[in-house]
This record gives C-alpha cells, sequence and structure tokens, in this order.
C-alpha cells in the first residue's frame, strides 16, 4: 500500500471503479444477473470479497482499504435524491410513506421475534436475539456498533460486537442478493410497468443516447456539483442545530432533508437559471453524478468486507439469518407489495424493502436503481423509502431494543 493517506484513499477510489468494471462485464456475459437485477457493484464487489478471503486463507494476507471517500459520496447521492423531491411528489406520498413506515414498525417486531425464537432454538446465549434481529440487520453496522457495548455488558457477551458486526455484515450481501429477484417476479407476475415519463432521478441508462439521456456539458456538472456541495456545505452547518433538537440523524438523511427544502425554495426564488447556475433537480447530469456516487460507494462497502472475520461464528448464524431472509421476503410478498397497492411502484419498494429488513438504505436504494434502469422510473418511490429506513425508522428501532435489553 502507498505510505501516504491520500495515495491510500485514492488507491481504494480506484480499486473500487474496477470492481464496479468487472462486476460489469460479469453481469453482461452472466444472464441470471441481469435477469434478477443484480446491481453491477454487487457482482464486483462480491467478488473482490471473495478474492480477499482466498488471500488471507492461502497467504495471510488480511487486506483493508481506506474508506474516507465512500462517505461523501454517500452525501452526493442522497442530496441528488432530496433536490429531486417536488412538493407535489411529497404530498403524493404522504399515504404510502405513512403505509411503508407502518408496515416498517410491525416488521421491527416480527424480525425481533424470529431472531429471540431461532436463537433460543439452536442454543445461542441470551442476548444474541437482539444482535441477531433489528440491532444488526434494520439497524446494520452503525446501530450494531453503537448498541454492542451496552448488549455486552447487560448479558455478559465478550463477543457480542463480533456477532454482531457478522450479523449486519451478512445481511447486507442478503439484501443486496435478494432485492432485484423479488421485484423481477413481482413485475414478470402481475406484468406490472412504470408509468412515468420523467428525466432521469438515479439510474442513467449506460448507453447515453436518445431523448431521455438529455444532454450533459462541463458546465452541467459544474452547476450540479456547486449546488450539491452547498446544500451539503448548509447540511453540516447545521449539524450542530439537529444535536440540540436530541434526533440523532445520520448527515445524509441531513443532507437529503435539507435538499429537500432547498429545491423546493430557492428556484421558486431567484428562478432556475440565477447567475447562469442551472438548477439540477431531474437533469442527466445530476442522475449522472448520483448513479456515480451510489455505485462506487456500493463497491466500497462490498469489496471491504473482511469475510475471515465470520468463519467463528458457525453455522448458527447461517441458520439465523436463513430464516430471517425467508420471512422477509415473505412478508416482502404477501404484506408488503399488496399493502403498498400492488403496483410497479409497490415492486420498486418491495425491491428496496430488503434493504430495509436485512441490509442498509444505501443497499435499498441500490436495489430499486437497478430495477428503475430495466423497467422505468418510481419517483414516489425514492422519496419516501430513504425517510422511513433513515430517518422515521431509527427512531422506532432505538425504543425496540432499548425495551429488549432492558
Amino acid at each position: 500500500m502507498p505510505a501516504t493517506y491520500e495515495a491510500q484513499g485514492l488507491l481504494t477510489f480506484t480499486i473500487a471503479i474496477l470492481v464496479y468494471f468487472v462486476g460489469a462485464g460479469l453481469n453482461s456475459v452472466i444472464a441470471p444477473l441481469r435477469r434478477w437485477n443484480i446491481p453491477e457493484a454487487v457482482t464486483g464487489g462480491l467478488l473482490a470479497a471473495t478474492c480477499t478471503l482466498v488471500a488471507y486463507r492461502v497467504f495471510g494476507l488480511a487486506i483493508s482499504f481506506d474508506l474516507a471517500a465512500r462517505d461523501m459520496l454517500l452525501l452526493y447521492f442522497f442530496t441528488g435524491i432530496g433536490l429531486n423531491a417536488r412538493l407535489a411528489d411529497l404530498v403524493t406520498g404522504g399515504k404510502p410513506l405513512a403505509i411503508l413506515l407502518g408496515l416498517t414498525v410491525v416488521y421491527l417486531g416480527v424480525q425481533n421475534g424470529v431472531a429471540v425464537g431461532a436463537s433460543a432454538v439452536v442454543g445461542l446465549p441470551e442476548g444474541m436475539g437482539p444482535l441477531l434481529g433489528s440491532v444488526s440487520l434494520i439497524g446494520g453496522h452503525g446501530t450494531t456498533i453503537a448498541w454492542a457495548p451496552l448488549i455486552s455488558e447487560r448479558f455478559g457477551l465478550t463477543n457480542a460486537l463480533e456477532v454482531g458486526i457478522a450479523s449486519a455484515t451478512l445481511g447486507l450481501v442478503l439484501a443486496s442478493v435478494v432485492g432485484g429477484p423479488v421485484a423481477g417476479v413481482l413485475i414478470n407476475r402481475f406484468k406490472l410497468r412504470s408509468d412515468e415519463i420523467l428525466a432521469p432521478m438515479v439510474g442513467l441508462p449506460e448507453d447515453d443516447v436518445g431523448p431521455e439521456a438529455g444532454k450533459v456539458t462541463y458546465n452541467n456538472i459544474l452547476s450540479v456539483l456547486l449546488v450539491l456541495n452547498m446544500v451539503i456545505l448548509i447540511a453540516y452547518g447545521l449539524e450542530d442545530v439537529v444535536e440540540m433538537t436530541g434526533i440523532k440523524l445520520p448527515m445524509f438523511v441531513v443532507c437529503l432533508l435539507v435538499a429537500i427544502i432547498v429545491t423546493n425554495t430557492v428556484p421558486a426564488i431567484l428562478g432556475r437559471g440565477a447567475w447562469g447556475v442551472a438548477w439540477p433537480a431531474r437533469t442527466s447530469a445530476l442522475a449522472l453524478i448520483s448513479d456515480l456516487s451510489l455505485k462506487i460507494f456500493l463497491a466500497m462497502s462490498l469489496m471491504s468486507m473482511q469475510l475471515w472475520t465470520l468463519g467463528g461464528i458457525g453455522p448458527m448464524l447461517a441458520v439465523v439469518l436463513g430464516l430471517q431472509t425467508v420471512v422477509a421476503v415473505a412478508y416482502i410478498l404477501f404484506v408488503v407489495f399488496p399493502a403498498m397497492g400492488g403496483s410497479y411502484q409497490a415492486a420498486v419498494i418491495s425491491a428496496g424493502f430488503t434493504g430495509i429488513s436485512l441490509g442498509a438504505t444505501p443497499t435499498a436504494i441500490a436495489n430499486m436503481t437497478a430495477v428503475t434502469k430495466t423497467h422505468g422510473p418510481a419517483p414516489t418511490a425514492f422519496i419516501i423509502l430513504p425517510l422511513v429506513s433513515a430517518f422515521f425508522i431509527d427512531i422506532a428501532n432505538a425504543i425496540v431494543i432499548g425495551f429488549m435489553i432492558r
């Protein structure tokens, strides 16, 4: 590895791009990967993680990556999602947002019930239940790191953090693999299609041709970067204000909310082309940057998984997570999809719900992006699902976890 911090970060970023292209190449020659809507970054990222596992097992090399750039890519992506949000879409999404939130809260109870019951059946110690439930799966790595010390102290588990991280990591993989096929089954079974005719929000076609691609110039790209950076800087400036409310919000959620406010006020006040800077909402340039950010973020996340750390957990973890996956898929097919209206939007949300139930918000968005690239836009899904999975559900999950470990 290069000696300097900057060079390490650049090397990681470069490898992530290479990993994406490897995944894209595999998807182009392996038809089931395309049919199941597996994101290219997932294909390449899982292959890279497998290679690092082989390097560890065969040569004793514990390969790690500098992931400093990853968080900034996530901020770009969710700021872009916020800039594309129109008040009319949010009003339209009010009822679906409430329904999806209710479904997710109910699933919190289902997931933890499965975790506690399955852990008891396979003989895992008390306290493992929460770690194999909403702490690591709905909560993800961040929630796991936050709660593991308390669970360890409460139940006397010396390996609480390792078990939680292993569960969150495997959940991320399962969510990445399952989401596309779930949506594909629903779309094909009910012959669904998108009724939206919109400029791209995310998921720009690989071949930038045709009227749907729009015009991308260096001026457009610079305008997008300027607006994205200004919104992110405003969000950072409000970080202390948000903390004073007592609500714990990830920075990407703050960026999302600030972007929604800005995009629905600034163009109305100053016009969409003030000072020669075109407002980037729903333009091909913004779709391009959002897509790039998400793909490289996901490639970095998956290629950096150290799969060898899962070896000591044993088959019991696989049994519990396998059962969680079956329950999640059943809940999506028989509860989430019909409750959300049984439409194309509902099928896209179903792909994203795998990220809520098993992985993380970026995984959910990546799954939905892969589906919409093939089958057409679903704007409501891209607005309501991040708000549920990255904002409301974190509050509900904290309450549930606190009750479980009390």
